[in-house]
């Protein structure tokens, strides 16, 4: 065979396969963020979780602030002004979340959370959590966190913070709340990640994980307190004028990020009340 018309052949099948709509990927898929190496393994039940539902997952290992591995790829760093060693291949961290349906951050610290809250970046966590929202992608913390790093605790040899930074991080954990973070048990977050995507799927939105959906929504009631699990922007434009400034739910409603976004846009003031 001719070796032009073969290259010929193969060009012509490449395009048009370029030319194809990538098929919706079915299950979503989830980036879990870990300090180390090992405290995955305290989390093997909550993969058995996802799993056995369908979803999709990649972990991402932080040894101290040093390094990452993301599949084959990995990404190292240390103190100001030097790379230790660059893969040509390893995204960026600001780059991941658009690979991703969502982000769990099973432990987060005071460090990273201060630097989320005030929308600086400069960390592993701190970038890949500022891309996720920007995205409107989905994210999840533990909220039992004890705020110390772990090599911080390896190191001082202690298991918490002081009563003032104890104080501050409670604070910094507020923020994340108002910026759109969903905050859960460190060891059931795949509980409430399996919840959220099968909401999405029973309201009609599939897997997408900006939250929309475009069913039912005209026909839920405009309540101040509604009694739904899922917030969504749909539900937020069909109850917008019957809010009146104030949308107060119960804890453990699930938000989503274009309706958050809404919410904000509208100048309605978005409050999260205890059950009872």
């Amino acid at each position: 065979m001719d070796i032009r018309q073969l290259v010929q052949d193969i060009a012509r099948e490449i395009m048009s396969l370029s030319d194809k709509p990538n098929p919706q990927r079915k299950a979503p898929k989830l980036l879990f963020i870990f300090c180390d190496s090992r405290a995955h393994e305290a989390h093997s039940d909550q993969f058995i979780l996802l799993d056995n539902h369908g979803i999709e997952y990649d972990l991402m290992f932080l040894d101290g602030v040093t390094s990452a591995w993301i599949g084959m790829s990995r990404m190292e760093s240390s103190g100001a002004g030097k790379t230790i060693a660059v893969d040509e291949y390893a995204p960026a961290p600001i780059e991941l979340p658009k690979d991703y349906d969502g982000v769990v951050i099973p432990e987060i610290d005071l460090d990273n959370a201060s630097r989320i809250a005030a929308g600086l970046k400069g960390s592993v966590k701190a970038e890949i959590v500022f891309s996720a929202l920007l995205l409107n992608k989905p994210v999840w913390v533990g909220k039992d966190s004890p705020g110390v790093k772990r090599n911080d605790r390896k190191t001082l040899k202690v298991l918490s913070l002081s009563p003032g930074y104890t104080k501050l991080f409670q604070k910094r954990l507020a923020e994340l709340e108002e910026l759109g973070i969903t905050f859960g048990p460190g060891q059931d977050l795949a509980g409430e990640v399996v919840r959220y995507f099968q909401l999405l799927k029973s309201d009609g939105a599939g897997y997408e994980a900006d939250g929309s959906s475009a069913a039912a929504a005209a026909s839920r009631t405009a309540s101040t307190k509604p009694d739904v699990a899922l917030i969504t922007a749909d539900w937020v434009s069909a109850q917008a004028a019957s809010l009146n400034g104030l949308l107060e739910v119960e804890r453990g409603t699930i938000v989503s990020p274009l309706a958050k976004d809404l919410l904000r846009d509208k100048g309605i003031v978005l409050h999260f009340s205890d059950k009872g």
